[in-house]
C-alpha cells in the first residue's frame, strides 16, 4: 500500500512533516503498552519526543493490504539506538537495539487515520540493560 509505504520511508528519512503528510487531522495514535492519542498535533509532540531519545531505521518492512484497502499492517525490524533516558527506563548511553514490531492502520480518503504498534517492551529493556 503506497500510502504506507511513503509513511516508513519518510521515517527511515527523518522527515517528519512528509510522515505527517501521510496522517488525517484527527488520526489516533495508539502508543505501544501505553495511551491513544488523537490528532496530528499530538502526533508531532510524540515523534519530537522519540526523536530527541532515539535513532532509529526501518528494516525489513513487509506490507499487509486488507481486501478492501481500508486496513493495512506492517511487519518490520526496527534498528536503534537510544540517545537519551526515557522516564522509567533504564538510562541511556548510546546503546543499540534490534526489535521486531508489528503495525496496523485503518485508511480513510487515502490517508493514515489509525496507527497503532505493538513491540516487546520487556525485550527492549533488556537489549538496553
Amino acid at each position: 500500500m503506497q500510502i504506507i509505504q511513503k509513511y516508513y520511508d519518510a521515517f527511515n528519512n527523518q522527515d517528519w512533516n512528509t510522515m505527517l503528510s501521510c496522517l488525517t487531522e484527527d488520526v489516533r495514535h495508539d502508543v505501544n503498552q501505553g495511551e491513544r492519542q488523537a490528532g496530528k498535533e499530538a502526533f508531532r509532540s510524540f515523534l519530537q519526543k522519540m526523536d530527541s531519545a532515539y535513532s532509529e531505521k526501518v528494516v525489513d518492512l513487509v506490507i499487509f493490504e486488507g481486501s478492501t484497502g481500508d486496513r493495512a499492517a506492517a511487519e518490520f525490524i526496527i534498528e536503534g539506538v537510544y540517545k537519551q533516558s526515557e522516564p522509567g527506563l533504564p538510562p541511556a548511553h548510546g546503546q543499540t537495539y534490534r526489535l521486531p514490531v508489528g503495525a496496523f492502520f485503518e485508511i480513510r480518503r487515502g490517508l493514515i487515520d489509525r496507527v497503532t504498534n505493538y513491540y516487546n517492551l520487556q525485550d527492549w529493556i533488556k537489549q538496553v540493560s
